[in-house]
This record gives C-alpha cells, structure tokens and sequence, in this order.
C-alpha cells in the first residue's frame, strides 16, 4: 500500500500555489503571515533581522485551496548577514507564483523588487502595512500607485475586514493561475484509453511505497478514467499478454527507456515519467532541442545535472551514477560532469556545454521554467534526464511529448 504524503513535506510543497512576502526589514511581514494563517508561524519583533531564513507555512486560503506562505527575510538589513539574508529572499523569487510586497511611500527599496517581479512576470499585491500605525495620506497611494502600476491596500493586521479584503486579492489572483494548470499526460490519453506503466522496483523505490512521480501520473490516469496497468520491466511482456488489445500508451521509468522500447507492440506509443514532468514543468521543445545536442559533445564537454531533491547517494542513483555512465560510455573518461542538488543552481552557467535537469517532480514550474529562461539567456542548452537518455538510446524521435 502506498503511504500518503506528509503534508508538510516537500513533495505536499510542490502541489501548492506559492505566496511570498516580501517588505523591509520590521516593515510587519511575519505579523501579516501570522494574521493570514491565524497561527504564530513568525517570530515577531522589534529587533531587525528576526527572520534569518525563509519561512514556509503550507494552508487553505479561504475560497482558494491550497497554498504555502513564505515569509522572506527583510531587505535593507543592516545587522551583519543582511547581504546573505537578502540573498535568500531574492532565491525565492524565482519559485513564487504570487507576491505580497509591503511597500513604504517613498519606494526607494521596493522599486527594484517589484522590476524583478515583473522580469519573472509574477503578480504582485502591492500592500501598505501598519496603517493603524502609519497615516497614509491619498498622496503617498497615488505615489505607490504611479511607481509601482497596483493601486496598494493599506492594512491593519489587527483589522479583520482588512486581512478580509487581502484575502479576495489573493483569491481573484490565484483563481485566474489556476485556471491556467496544466496536466501530467495532457493529450496523450483520454477516457478508456489503456495505459502500462512500466515502473522498476529499486532502491529509489523503497519497500512499501510508489515514488511520487508514479503516484501523481496513476492518480491523474484514473480520473481520466483510463484502464492503468502497472508493471516492471521483468513482468512487462506478461502483462502485455494479459491484455485484450495493445497500450495506447506505455509510459515508463526512463532508465528501461531501451528495453521498453524494443519490447513495446509497434502501435502503443512510448513516453517516460521524466519526459511527462519536463513538459508539465518546463518546455518539452526546448528540452528536447537541448537533448540533440547531445550529438555534438565534445569528449572533454562541461555538462551540469541537476537534480530537485537532496538525498544520499545510491547504488541505482540514476542522476549521481547511471546517468554519468551513460555519458562517458558515450564521450569517454574525459568528460567533466558536474553535480547540484536541490535549490543550487549557479549564477553563471557560460561554463557548460550542457545542462541535464530531472524530471523536477519536486519544484513548481514557476522555479523550472526561472532555470530555463536562465540557460537560454546565457546561450547554455538544457534538457531533462528522460531525453537526455532517449537521445543516448537513440529512440528521442520515436517517443512521444505531451501537448
């Protein structure tokens, strides 16, 4: 039996639409997140810097679901690690789907926050915070409002029809986000179609459990009201004998890529989990662009994997071990491959000839596609693990992309 996700686990995170709050330091964002979850999830004081790190506090918005609530470090910190606490904050940035920027008047600081957004095509909810405190006059809107093209909310956050209104921007933003959701197989499948899931069972399975990206493809098949049959390479040829008629679809871990592809009825069409994520995520055309050139790597290439989650080495690591044997089975010993996990990415990426990404099943799209737009202004091609080793295997063309 599969157990189910911890809600405040990281993969529980990546379901979620982000909110990030943003303001100077002491400027009342840990005070307005508390008084949005009803809870004290950030330490409130008069003393700068009390939030050292960002904090994430996952909850359902008032008619809009679910959400995780980050509260960022303040900028214009003057206390010794204010550069690195900003730095912080700005990482956030690229995950965010929504931003709350408390804003005073003169908007010397939050002028540069809110170009950033706008380079990351963010919406932001322009707030003025204290009012009970501050007295805004129509001058100091009209201000924000001109700088910063959002007519701002002064708040209270002792004020519940104030947290009231925050609440309807909040829901009439993310209400049109999610309008806009994409979906795992898109038009690959639809109803009584009949999909085989190819899913090996390794120490990147443990005993006992599906490993998300298999969870959330089986989930979304049903609802899609598919027949799914699930099996492991060894047992692939059994099932498909079990069968009445042939897959319209096999959808399998990308490591049996070859194997599954030699084995599959000609007529059932052929994707990986990885690919499925790459395009939920990111863009399926680019990635696959980035996986041709695979093609013309020199022996001595640059290569970067990437990889969302952050876990101990493994024997069977697809991103750590197999992945880079298939690489220097194909270039040679001479390759110069380089590894990052988790929220690590390098600001400069011109020393690589090729960046391979996972599936991301950890990360939003919001933060995959802040990756990509990265590479693709630094002229550095990307692709994601199951192309990648579709193009290794030679079969990338045969297999398909969901649209």
């Amino acid at each position: 039996m599969t157990s189910l996700p911890n809600p405040n686990s990281t993969h529980a995170h990546e379901e979620r639409l982000r909110i990030g709050i943003y303001g100077r330091t002491n400027s009342g964002k840990s005070s307005l997140i508390n008084a949005l979850t009803g809870q004290t999830v950030s330490l409130v004081s008069e003393r700068a810097g009390t939030t050292t790190d960002p904090v994430r506090k996952l909850m359902e918005l008032p008619g809009t679901g679910a959400a995780l609530l980050i509260d960022t470090p303040g900028f214009e910190d003057k206390t010794p690690l204010g550069q690195e606490r900003e730095r912080l904050a700005l990482s956030t940035t690229d995950e965010v789907d929504l931003a709350i920027l408390l804003c005073s008047p003169d908007m010397s600081e939050e002028l540069r926050w809110m170009k950033r957004f706008r380079l990351r095509e963010t919406p932001v909810i322009v707030v003025l915070p204290k009012r009970d405190i501050v007295r805004y006059a129509a001058d100091d809107i009209e201000r924000v409002t001109r700088i910063t093209g959002e007519v701002p909310i002064p708040i209270s956050v002792s004020e519940p029809d104030d947290i009231a209104l925050l609440y309807e921007r909040i829901r009439t933003l993310l209400t049109s986000l999610r309008q806009e959701e994409r979906t795992l197989t898109g038009t690959l499948c639809g109803k009584e179609d009949v999909v085989m899931l190819i899913m090996p069972q390794d120490e990147s399975a443990p005993k006992g459990r599906l490993i998300l990206p298999q969870v959330q493809t089986i989930r979304e098949l049903l609802d899609k009201q598919c027949t799914v049959v699930c099996a492991t390479p060894e047992g692939m040829e059994t099932a498909l004998g079990s069968l009445r008629k042939s897959p319209d679809l096999i959808i399998t871990d990308s490591q049996a890529f070859r194997y599954v592809f030699e084995r599959k009825p000609a007529e059932s069409r052929l994707t990986s989990f990885s690919i499925l994520f790459a395009a939920l995520k990111g863009d399926a055309t680019i990635f696959r662009d980035g996986a041709k050139r695979l093609e013309s790597l020199s022996p001595d290439a640059r290569i970067l994997i990437a990889e969302a989650c952050t876990h101990a080495p493994r024997q069977e690591d697809i991103g750590r071990v197999k992945l880079p044997a298939m690489l220097r089975r194909r270039f040679g010993d001479g390759l110069q491959i380089h590894i990052r996990s988790g929220k690590e990415f390098p600001d400069d990426l011109s020393g690589y000839d090729l960046i391979i990404h996972c599936g991301a099943c950890m990360f939003n799209r919001k933060l995959v596609m802040s990756r990509l737009a990265q590479a693709v202004d630094q002229g550095v091609p990307m692709t994601n693990y199951g192309m990648a080793i579709a193009q290794l295997g030679g079969i990338l063309d045969s297999v398909e992309l969901p649209r």
